[in-house]
Protein backbone atom coordinates (compact mmCIF):
# COMPACT_ATOMS: atom_id res chain seq x y z
CA UNK A 1 0.00 0.00 0.00
CA UNK A 2 1.76 3.41 -1.02
CA UNK A 3 0.05 6.98 -0.52
CA UNK A 4 0.61 9.83 -2.33
CA UNK A 5 -0.05 13.63 -2.30
CA UNK A 6 -0.48 15.89 0.21
CA UNK A 7 -2.98 16.46 3.40
CA UNK A 8 -5.46 19.62 2.56
CA UNK A 9 -3.74 23.04 3.55
CA UNK A 10 -5.76 24.86 6.07
CA UNK A 11 -7.71 21.72 7.18
CA UNK A 12 -9.94 22.13 9.97
CA UNK A 13 -8.97 20.35 13.08
CA UNK A 14 -9.85 16.55 13.33
CA UNK A 15 -13.36 15.47 14.94
CA UNK A 16 -15.16 18.72 13.41
CA UNK A 17 -18.14 17.58 11.05
CA UNK A 18 -20.06 17.88 7.72
CA UNK A 19 -23.92 17.85 7.44
CA UNK A 20 -26.04 15.18 5.79
CA UNK A 21 -29.37 13.84 5.51
CA UNK A 22 -31.14 11.41 7.73
CA UNK A 23 -34.15 8.84 6.76
CA UNK A 24 -37.42 9.57 8.32
CA UNK A 25 -37.07 8.31 12.00
CA UNK A 26 -33.48 7.59 11.71
CA UNK A 27 -30.10 8.84 12.86
CA UNK A 28 -26.50 8.55 11.32
CA UNK A 29 -24.85 5.99 13.07
CA UNK A 30 -21.64 7.01 13.11
CA UNK A 31 -22.45 10.48 11.94
CA UNK A 32 -19.94 13.48 12.80
CA UNK A 33 -21.28 16.01 10.66
CA UNK A 34 -22.36 19.58 11.81
CA UNK A 35 -24.24 22.21 10.35
CA UNK A 36 -23.72 23.46 6.52
CA UNK A 37 -24.37 26.93 8.06
CA UNK A 38 -20.65 26.57 9.15
CA UNK A 39 -19.27 26.08 5.89
CA UNK A 40 -18.15 28.88 3.76
CA UNK A 41 -19.77 27.48 0.44
CA UNK A 42 -19.65 30.99 -1.44
CA UNK A 43 -15.78 30.76 -0.90
CA UNK A 44 -15.41 26.62 -1.46
CA UNK A 45 -17.59 26.99 -4.58
CA UNK A 46 -15.01 29.72 -6.07
CA UNK A 47 -11.91 27.67 -5.08
CA UNK A 48 -13.92 24.36 -6.66
CA UNK A 49 -14.24 26.95 -9.97
CA UNK A 50 -10.79 28.04 -10.18
CA UNK A 51 -9.20 24.61 -9.84
CA UNK A 52 -11.98 22.45 -11.40
CA UNK A 53 -13.18 24.96 -14.49
CA UNK A 54 -16.46 23.67 -16.51
CA UNK A 55 -16.35 20.32 -14.47
CA UNK A 56 -18.34 22.21 -11.91
CA UNK A 57 -21.78 23.02 -12.13
CA UNK A 58 -24.23 24.67 -10.20
CA UNK A 59 -26.69 24.52 -12.37
CA UNK A 60 -30.14 23.33 -10.89
CA UNK A 61 -30.81 21.22 -14.19
CA UNK A 62 -28.09 18.92 -13.44
CA UNK A 63 -28.40 19.09 -9.32
CA UNK A 64 -31.85 17.87 -9.45
CA UNK A 65 -31.33 14.29 -10.58
CA UNK A 66 -29.28 14.37 -8.05
CA UNK A 67 -31.17 14.30 -5.07
CA UNK A 68 -32.64 10.62 -5.54
CA UNK A 69 -31.69 7.39 -6.90
CA UNK A 70 -33.89 4.17 -7.43
CA UNK A 71 -34.11 3.33 -4.17
CA UNK A 72 -37.33 5.81 -4.03
CA UNK A 73 -36.13 8.03 -1.73
CA UNK A 74 -35.37 11.61 -2.58
CA UNK A 75 -33.98 14.23 -0.26
CA UNK A 76 -36.14 17.20 -2.37
CA UNK A 77 -33.68 19.76 -1.44
CA UNK A 78 -30.85 20.61 -3.94
CA UNK A 79 -27.03 19.87 -3.44
CA UNK A 80 -24.31 22.71 -3.55
CA UNK A 81 -23.05 21.73 -7.00
CA UNK A 82 -21.37 18.86 -9.06
CA UNK A 83 -18.46 17.61 -9.91
CA UNK A 84 -17.47 15.88 -12.85
CA UNK A 85 -14.45 14.22 -12.41
CA UNK A 86 -12.57 13.57 -15.44
CA UNK A 87 -9.62 12.12 -13.99
CA UNK A 88 -7.61 11.35 -10.71
CA UNK A 89 -6.37 14.77 -10.34
CA UNK A 90 -9.81 15.92 -10.32
CA UNK A 91 -10.91 13.68 -7.64
CA UNK A 92 -8.05 14.55 -5.92
CA UNK A 93 -8.21 18.70 -6.12
CA UNK A 94 -11.81 18.51 -4.99
CA UNK A 95 -11.18 16.71 -1.78
CA UNK A 96 -8.34 18.98 -0.73
CA UNK A 97 -10.64 21.82 -1.13
CA UNK A 98 -13.88 20.31 0.36
CA UNK A 99 -11.17 19.15 3.26
CA UNK A 100 -9.94 22.60 3.17
CA UNK A 101 -13.39 24.22 3.70
CA UNK A 102 -14.86 21.50 5.86
CA UNK A 103 -17.68 20.74 2.77
CA UNK A 104 -19.68 17.31 2.91
CA UNK A 105 -19.03 15.62 0.09
CA UNK A 106 -21.31 12.60 -1.93
CA UNK A 107 -19.18 10.09 -4.07
CA UNK A 108 -21.37 9.09 -7.03
CA UNK A 109 -21.86 7.22 -10.34
CA UNK A 110 -24.73 6.56 -12.00
CA UNK A 111 -27.54 6.62 -9.12
CA UNK A 112 -28.74 3.24 -9.38
CA UNK A 113 -28.54 2.63 -6.11
CA UNK A 114 -30.99 0.71 -4.05
CA UNK A 115 -30.43 2.36 -0.64
CA UNK A 116 -30.13 5.73 -0.48
CA UNK A 117 -26.46 5.79 -0.29
CA UNK A 118 -25.32 8.28 -3.04
CA UNK A 119 -28.18 10.84 -2.36
CA UNK A 120 -27.49 14.42 -1.59
CA UNK A 121 -29.15 16.85 -0.14
CA UNK A 122 -28.78 20.99 0.27
CA UNK A 123 -25.41 22.15 1.74
CA UNK A 124 -23.55 18.72 0.16
CA UNK A 125 -21.06 18.57 -2.91
CA UNK A 126 -21.90 15.49 -5.33
CA UNK A 127 -18.41 14.40 -6.77
CA UNK A 128 -19.47 12.27 -10.20
CA UNK A 129 -16.81 9.50 -11.17
CA UNK A 130 -18.96 8.86 -13.86
CA UNK A 131 -17.46 10.26 -16.77
CA UNK A 132 -14.00 8.63 -15.97
CA UNK A 133 -14.96 5.53 -17.79
CA UNK A 134 -12.30 3.67 -19.57
CA UNK A 135 -10.81 0.14 -19.18
CA UNK A 136 -7.03 1.21 -18.94
CA UNK A 137 -6.31 -2.46 -19.45
CA UNK A 138 -6.66 -5.85 -19.97
CA UNK A 139 -4.28 -8.67 -19.38
CA UNK A 140 -5.05 -12.25 -20.83
CA UNK A 141 -2.49 -13.99 -19.45
CA UNK A 142 -3.14 -12.89 -16.39
CA UNK A 143 -7.17 -13.00 -16.29
CA UNK A 144 -7.82 -9.00 -15.30
CA UNK A 145 -8.60 -5.49 -16.42
CA UNK A 146 -7.59 -2.55 -15.41
CA UNK A 147 -10.57 0.29 -15.04
CA UNK A 148 -11.97 3.37 -14.13
CA UNK A 149 -15.11 3.44 -11.79
CA UNK A 150 -17.57 4.68 -13.97
CA UNK A 151 -17.32 1.93 -16.87
CA UNK A 152 -20.92 0.69 -17.03
CA UNK A 153 -20.96 -3.26 -16.12
CA UNK A 154 -22.38 -4.60 -19.57
CA UNK A 155 -20.27 -2.35 -21.45
CA UNK A 156 -16.87 -3.58 -19.45
CA UNK A 157 -18.45 -7.41 -20.23
CA UNK A 158 -19.35 -6.54 -23.98
CA UNK A 159 -15.59 -5.49 -24.74
CA UNK A 160 -14.42 -8.50 -23.13
CA UNK A 161 -16.16 -10.61 -24.77
CA UNK A 162 -14.27 -10.33 -27.84
CA UNK A 163 -11.01 -11.82 -25.93
CA UNK A 164 -13.29 -14.47 -24.16
CA UNK A 165 -13.40 -12.80 -20.72
CA UNK A 166 -16.16 -11.85 -18.65
CA UNK A 167 -16.12 -9.89 -15.18
CA UNK A 168 -18.67 -12.22 -12.92
CA UNK A 169 -20.60 -9.83 -10.82
CA UNK A 170 -23.92 -9.71 -12.68
CA UNK A 171 -26.32 -7.30 -10.60
CA UNK A 172 -30.27 -6.94 -12.87
CA UNK A 173 -28.69 -3.43 -12.88
CA UNK A 174 -25.79 -4.35 -14.99
CA UNK A 175 -26.98 -2.48 -18.04
CA UNK A 176 -27.16 0.79 -16.34
CA UNK A 177 -24.87 0.40 -13.53
CA UNK A 178 -21.47 1.37 -12.83
CA UNK A 179 -18.56 -0.99 -11.84
CA UNK A 180 -17.49 1.31 -8.92
CA UNK A 181 -21.19 1.58 -7.95
CA UNK A 182 -20.72 -2.04 -7.69
CA UNK A 183 -17.37 -1.83 -5.66
CA UNK A 184 -18.95 0.44 -3.42
CA UNK A 185 -21.65 -1.54 -2.50
CA UNK A 186 -20.03 -4.62 -3.08
CA UNK A 187 -23.51 -5.74 -5.42
CA UNK A 188 -24.29 -9.22 -5.81
CA UNK A 189 -26.85 -10.09 -8.62
CA UNK A 190 -28.24 -13.39 -10.26
CA UNK A 191 -25.12 -15.11 -10.82
CA UNK A 192 -23.26 -14.75 -7.17
CA UNK A 193 -23.90 -17.97 -5.73
CA UNK A 194 -21.77 -19.53 -8.30
CA UNK A 195 -19.26 -16.92 -9.06
CA UNK A 196 -19.02 -14.38 -5.96
CA UNK A 197 -20.09 -10.89 -5.16
CA UNK A 198 -18.15 -7.94 -6.24
CA UNK A 199 -15.36 -8.37 -3.38
CA UNK A 200 -14.77 -11.93 -4.52
CA UNK A 201 -13.68 -10.01 -8.56
CA UNK A 202 -11.60 -7.36 -7.17
CA UNK A 203 -7.66 -7.32 -6.49
CA UNK A 204 -6.62 -4.02 -6.07
CA UNK A 205 -8.27 -0.37 -5.51
CA UNK A 206 -6.88 3.64 -5.96
CA UNK A 207 -8.81 5.08 -3.30
CA UNK A 208 -8.36 8.74 -2.87
CA UNK A 209 -9.01 9.62 0.91
CA UNK A 210 -11.01 12.79 2.09
CA UNK A 211 -8.07 15.15 2.21
CA UNK A 212 -6.71 14.38 -1.47
CA UNK A 213 -4.10 11.55 -0.21
CA UNK A 214 -4.51 8.37 -2.89
CA UNK A 215 -3.69 4.79 -1.79
CA UNK A 216 -2.56 2.23 -3.36
CA UNK A 217 -4.73 -0.94 -2.66
CA UNK A 218 -4.46 -4.48 -2.83
CA UNK A 219 -2.10 -6.33 -5.88
CA UNK A 220 -2.10 -7.55 -9.17
CA UNK A 221 -1.26 -11.21 -8.22
CA UNK A 222 -3.70 -13.76 -7.24
CA UNK A 223 -2.57 -13.98 -3.92
CA UNK A 224 -1.16 -11.32 -1.40
CA UNK A 225 -1.24 -11.58 1.96
CA UNK A 226 0.57 -8.55 3.26
CA UNK A 227 -0.83 -6.49 6.13
CA UNK A 228 -4.12 -6.00 6.82
CA UNK A 229 -6.65 -6.00 3.96
CA UNK A 230 -7.54 -2.84 3.15
CA UNK A 231 -9.00 -3.51 -0.25
CA UNK A 232 -11.61 -6.11 1.08
CA UNK A 233 -12.81 -3.02 3.71
CA UNK A 234 -13.11 -0.39 1.30
CA UNK A 235 -15.58 -2.79 -0.43
CA UNK A 236 -19.00 -2.49 0.37
CA UNK A 237 -17.78 0.55 2.17
CA UNK A 238 -20.12 3.10 0.48
CA UNK A 239 -18.50 5.99 -0.33
CA UNK A 240 -17.60 6.87 3.45
CA UNK A 241 -13.38 5.30 3.48
CA UNK A 242 -12.58 7.54 0.47
CA UNK A 243 -13.48 8.07 -3.73
CA UNK A 244 -12.70 4.63 -5.93
CA UNK A 245 -10.50 6.59 -8.74
CA UNK A 246 -9.45 3.16 -10.32
CA UNK A 247 -9.64 -0.72 -9.99
CA UNK A 248 -8.02 -3.74 -10.99
CA UNK A 249 -10.32 -6.64 -11.22
CA UNK A 250 -10.49 -10.27 -11.78
CA UNK A 251 -11.75 -12.05 -15.03
CA UNK A 252 -12.63 -15.62 -15.79
CA UNK A 253 -12.34 -16.89 -19.19
CA UNK A 254 -16.50 -17.37 -20.61
CA UNK A 255 -18.20 -20.56 -19.88
CA UNK A 256 -18.17 -23.33 -22.02
CA UNK A 257 -20.33 -26.00 -22.75
CA UNK A 258 -24.14 -26.13 -22.85
CA UNK A 259 -26.39 -23.69 -21.10
CA UNK A 260 -29.61 -25.09 -19.33
CA UNK A 261 -32.31 -23.43 -18.28
CA UNK A 262 -35.00 -24.65 -16.32
CA UNK A 263 -38.27 -23.25 -15.76
CA UNK A 264 -40.48 -24.60 -13.02
CA UNK A 265 -43.68 -23.29 -11.26
CA UNK A 266 -45.09 -24.39 -8.33
CA UNK A 267 -48.34 -24.13 -5.99
CA UNK A 268 -46.80 -22.36 -3.21
CA UNK A 269 -43.76 -20.10 -2.68
CA UNK A 270 -42.79 -22.10 0.18
CA UNK A 271 -42.79 -25.19 -1.69
CA UNK A 272 -40.60 -23.82 -4.48
CA UNK A 273 -37.80 -22.24 -2.09
CA UNK A 274 -37.82 -25.65 -0.34
CA UNK A 275 -36.88 -27.16 -3.78
CA UNK A 276 -34.45 -24.21 -4.46
CA UNK A 277 -32.56 -25.44 -0.52
CA UNK A 278 -32.85 -28.37 -1.65
CA UNK A 279 -30.97 -28.36 -5.03
CA UNK A 280 -28.27 -26.52 -3.14
CA UNK A 281 -28.07 -28.82 -0.11
CA UNK A 282 -27.53 -31.72 -3.12
CA UNK A 283 -24.01 -30.27 -3.74
CA UNK A 284 -25.71 -28.32 -7.11
CA UNK A 285 -24.00 -25.05 -7.83
CA UNK A 286 -26.20 -23.52 -10.53
CA UNK A 287 -24.48 -19.98 -11.72
CA UNK A 288 -28.09 -18.47 -11.42
CA UNK A 289 -31.23 -19.54 -9.42
CA UNK A 290 -34.29 -17.17 -9.32
CA UNK A 291 -37.81 -17.42 -7.20
CA UNK A 292 -40.54 -14.99 -8.31
CA UNK A 293 -43.76 -15.09 -5.97
CA UNK A 294 -47.04 -15.30 -7.37
CA UNK A 295 -47.41 -11.43 -6.38
CA UNK A 296 -44.51 -10.73 -8.63
CA UNK A 297 -45.81 -12.89 -11.24
CA UNK A 298 -49.00 -11.00 -11.63
CA UNK A 299 -46.91 -7.71 -11.73
CA UNK A 300 -45.02 -8.74 -14.85
CA UNK A 301 -47.96 -10.46 -16.17
CA UNK A 302 -49.38 -6.69 -16.47
CA UNK A 303 -46.61 -5.07 -17.18
CA UNK A 304 -45.44 -7.24 -20.37
CA UNK A 305 -48.72 -7.90 -21.04
CA UNK A 306 -48.25 -11.69 -21.26
CA UNK A 307 -51.75 -12.68 -19.86
CA UNK A 308 -53.32 -10.81 -23.17
CA UNK A 309 -50.96 -12.91 -25.17
CA UNK A 310 -52.27 -16.21 -23.22
CA UNK A 311 -48.85 -16.55 -22.19
CA UNK A 312 -49.50 -15.85 -18.59
CA UNK A 313 -47.19 -17.09 -16.14
CA UNK A 314 -49.55 -16.98 -12.73
CA UNK A 315 -51.82 -18.99 -15.02
CA UNK A 316 -48.88 -22.07 -14.49
CA UNK A 317 -48.44 -21.84 -10.79
CA UNK A 318 -48.22 -19.96 -8.15
CA UNK A 319 -44.37 -19.44 -7.83
CA UNK A 320 -41.87 -19.64 -10.38
CA UNK A 321 -38.36 -21.29 -10.10
CA UNK A 322 -35.77 -20.34 -12.58
CA UNK A 323 -32.80 -22.45 -12.61
CA UNK A 324 -29.42 -22.10 -14.60
CA UNK A 325 -26.56 -24.41 -15.02
CA UNK A 326 -23.58 -23.46 -17.56
CA UNK A 327 -19.74 -25.06 -17.97
CA UNK A 328 -18.46 -28.84 -18.39
CA UNK A 329 -20.95 -30.30 -16.13
CA UNK A 330 -24.24 -27.96 -17.14
CA UNK A 331 -26.34 -30.99 -18.71
CA UNK A 332 -26.07 -33.29 -15.82
CA UNK A 333 -26.31 -30.69 -13.22
CA UNK A 334 -29.28 -29.81 -14.58
CA UNK A 335 -30.58 -33.36 -14.89
CA UNK A 336 -30.33 -33.71 -11.19
CA UNK A 337 -31.93 -30.37 -10.10
CA UNK A 338 -34.84 -31.02 -12.83
CA UNK A 339 -35.28 -34.56 -10.73
CA UNK A 340 -35.20 -32.70 -7.44
CA UNK A 341 -37.77 -30.16 -8.75
CA UNK A 342 -40.12 -32.75 -10.16
CA UNK A 343 -39.80 -34.74 -6.91
CA UNK A 344 -40.95 -31.74 -5.19
CA UNK A 345 -44.30 -31.67 -7.44
CA UNK A 346 -42.57 -28.67 -9.54
CA UNK A 347 -43.78 -28.26 -13.02
CA UNK A 348 -41.10 -27.95 -15.03
CA UNK A 349 -39.29 -27.51 -18.40
CA UNK A 350 -35.54 -27.70 -19.74
CA UNK A 351 -33.97 -25.99 -22.22
CA UNK A 352 -30.72 -25.79 -23.68
CA UNK A 353 -31.96 -23.29 -25.99
CA UNK A 354 -29.96 -20.11 -25.01
CA UNK A 355 -32.12 -17.43 -26.65
CA UNK A 356 -34.91 -18.85 -24.80
CA UNK A 357 -33.08 -19.27 -21.95
CA UNK A 358 -32.35 -15.43 -22.18
CA UNK A 359 -35.70 -14.83 -22.26
CA UNK A 360 -37.01 -16.22 -19.20
CA UNK A 361 -34.46 -13.98 -17.42
CA UNK A 362 -35.06 -10.82 -18.91
CA UNK A 363 -38.89 -11.51 -17.21
CA UNK A 364 -36.91 -11.88 -14.12
CA UNK A 365 -35.36 -8.70 -14.81
CA UNK A 366 -38.16 -7.25 -15.38
CA UNK A 367 -39.46 -7.43 -12.12
CA UNK A 368 -38.55 -3.97 -10.51
CA UNK A 369 -40.01 -1.67 -13.91
CA UNK A 370 -43.01 -4.46 -13.39
CA UNK A 371 -43.45 -2.61 -10.07
CA UNK A 372 -42.36 0.76 -10.65
CA UNK A 373 -45.07 1.11 -13.19
CA UNK A 374 -47.50 0.76 -9.92
CA UNK A 375 -46.63 3.10 -7.69
CA UNK A 376 -43.91 4.08 -5.53
CA UNK A 377 -41.19 0.91 -4.15
CA UNK A 378 -39.40 0.30 -1.36
CA UNK A 379 -36.87 -2.09 -2.62
CA UNK A 380 -35.78 -3.98 -0.10
CA UNK A 381 -32.84 -6.79 0.11
CA UNK A 382 -32.33 -9.50 3.14
CA UNK A 383 -30.56 -12.43 3.36
CA UNK A 384 -30.71 -15.68 4.89
CA UNK A 385 -29.08 -19.07 4.98
CA UNK A 386 -30.45 -21.13 1.99
CA UNK A 387 -32.27 -23.57 4.23
CA UNK A 388 -34.00 -20.86 5.99
CA UNK A 389 -35.51 -19.58 2.78
CA UNK A 390 -38.94 -21.45 2.85
CA UNK A 391 -38.88 -19.70 6.84
CA UNK A 392 -38.19 -16.60 5.49
CA UNK A 393 -41.10 -16.74 2.76
CA UNK A 394 -43.20 -18.12 5.24
CA UNK A 395 -42.81 -15.26 7.72
CA UNK A 396 -43.13 -12.62 4.77
CA UNK A 397 -46.50 -14.12 4.09
CA UNK A 398 -47.54 -13.79 7.67
CA UNK A 399 -46.53 -10.14 7.24
CA UNK A 400 -48.70 -9.22 4.62
CA UNK A 401 -51.23 -11.07 6.35
CA UNK A 402 -50.75 -9.18 9.46
CA UNK A 403 -50.55 -6.18 7.85
CA UNK A 404 -52.87 -6.03 5.08
CA UNK A 405 -49.52 -5.17 2.95
CA UNK A 406 -48.85 -6.49 -0.18
CA UNK A 407 -44.99 -7.47 -0.55
CA UNK A 408 -43.97 -8.93 -4.39
CA UNK A 409 -40.87 -10.76 -3.55
CA UNK A 410 -38.29 -12.15 -5.64
CA UNK A 411 -35.05 -14.01 -4.51
CA UNK A 412 -31.23 -14.91 -5.52
CA UNK A 413 -32.74 -18.68 -3.98
CA UNK A 414 -29.09 -19.90 -4.64
CA UNK A 415 -27.66 -17.77 -1.88
CA UNK A 416 -30.19 -16.72 0.45
CA UNK A 417 -31.03 -13.21 -0.73
CA UNK A 418 -34.47 -11.93 -0.98
CA UNK A 419 -36.06 -8.64 -2.18
CA UNK A 420 -39.43 -8.03 -0.56
CA UNK A 421 -40.95 -5.03 -1.63
CA UNK A 422 -43.35 -2.69 -0.99
CA UNK A 423 -44.97 -0.63 -3.28
CA UNK A 424 -47.11 2.13 -1.78
CA UNK A 425 -48.61 5.67 -2.18
CA UNK A 426 -46.20 8.45 -0.51
CA UNK A 427 -47.49 11.01 2.00
CA UNK A 428 -47.78 14.48 1.51
CA UNK A 429 -44.36 14.84 1.70
CA UNK A 430 -43.16 12.34 -0.06
CA UNK A 431 -42.26 10.30 2.88
CA UNK A 432 -42.68 6.33 3.50
CA UNK A 433 -45.77 5.83 5.30
CA UNK A 434 -45.52 4.74 8.97
CA UNK A 435 -47.13 1.48 8.01
CA UNK A 436 -44.32 0.70 5.76
CA UNK A 437 -41.78 1.35 8.31
CA UNK A 438 -43.44 -1.06 10.32
CA UNK A 439 -43.80 -3.67 8.09
CA UNK A 440 -39.83 -3.55 6.78
CA UNK A 441 -39.11 -3.52 10.50
CA UNK A 442 -40.90 -6.98 11.21
CA UNK A 443 -39.71 -8.14 8.27
CA UNK A 444 -35.74 -7.10 9.21
CA UNK A 445 -36.03 -8.86 12.74
CA UNK A 446 -37.61 -11.81 11.27
CA UNK A 447 -34.47 -12.33 8.78
CA UNK A 448 -32.14 -11.37 11.85
CA UNK A 449 -33.65 -14.11 14.00
CA UNK A 450 -33.28 -16.69 10.77
CA UNK A 451 -29.27 -16.33 11.41
CA UNK A 452 -29.46 -13.86 8.34
CA UNK A 453 -28.65 -9.94 7.58
CA UNK A 454 -30.27 -6.46 6.85
CA UNK A 455 -28.54 -6.57 3.62
CA UNK A 456 -27.38 -9.04 1.11
CA UNK A 457 -25.99 -6.42 -1.63
CA UNK A 458 -27.75 -3.29 -1.93
CA UNK A 459 -26.31 -1.54 1.09
CA UNK A 460 -27.57 0.58 3.79
CA UNK A 461 -27.43 3.88 2.75
CA UNK A 462 -29.97 6.22 4.41
CA UNK A 463 -32.50 3.46 4.59
CA UNK A 464 -31.47 0.87 6.76
CA UNK A 465 -29.45 2.97 9.26
CA UNK A 466 -32.08 2.51 11.87
CA UNK A 467 -31.43 -1.53 12.37
CA UNK A 468 -27.61 -1.16 12.35
CA UNK A 469 -27.42 -1.52 15.67
CA UNK A 470 -29.65 -4.90 15.89
CA UNK A 471 -27.21 -6.97 13.51
CA UNK A 472 -24.00 -5.53 14.41
CA UNK A 473 -24.16 -5.05 18.36
CA UNK A 474 -23.21 -1.72 20.30
CA UNK A 475 -19.59 -2.65 20.13
CA UNK A 476 -19.23 -3.49 16.74
CA UNK A 477 -21.02 -0.34 15.39
CA UNK A 478 -18.67 1.82 17.23
CA UNK A 479 -15.36 0.03 16.35
CA UNK A 480 -16.70 0.52 12.62
CA UNK A 481 -17.26 4.84 13.65
CA UNK A 482 -14.01 4.41 14.61
CA UNK A 483 -12.29 2.98 11.44
CA UNK A 484 -14.19 5.56 9.62
CA UNK A 485 -12.97 8.64 10.96
CA UNK A 486 -9.21 6.99 10.75
CA UNK A 487 -10.19 7.17 6.80
CA UNK A 488 -11.60 10.78 7.29
CA UNK A 489 -11.75 12.56 10.37
CA UNK A 490 -13.70 15.37 9.38
CA UNK A 491 -16.50 13.55 8.72
CA UNK A 492 -16.99 14.94 5.24
CA UNK A 493 -17.18 12.13 3.14
CA UNK A 494 -20.90 11.00 2.72
CA UNK A 495 -22.21 12.12 5.79
CA UNK A 496 -25.45 10.75 7.67
CA UNK A 497 -24.70 7.43 5.81
CA UNK A 498 -23.47 4.35 6.78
Amino acid sequence: MTATGSTAPGSTAPGSTATGSTAPGSTAPGSTATDSTAVDSTAALAALAEALGDALSVDPVDLAPLTADKSGHDSRSLPLGLVTARSIADVQSTLRIASEYGLPVVPRGAGTGLAGGAIASAGQLVLSTLAMNRILEVSVADELAVIEPGIINADLNAELATLGLWFAPDPASKAIATVGGNIATNAGGLLCAKYGVTREAVLGLKLVLADGRMLELGHRSVKGVTGLDLTALVIGSEGTLGVIVEATVKLRPLPTGAVATIAAYFPDVTTAAAASAAITAAGLRPAAMELLDARSLHSIDRYLGLRDRGMGLAERGATLLLVQTDGAASEAEAASALQIITALGGDAELTYDAAAGEELFAIRRAFHPALEAEGTVLIEDVAVPRSALPAMFAAITEIEERYGIPIPTVAHAGDGNLHPNFVYTPGPDGEVPEIIWQAADDMFRAALELGGTLSGEHGIGILKRRWLADELGDDQLDLQRQIRAVFDPLGILNPGKA
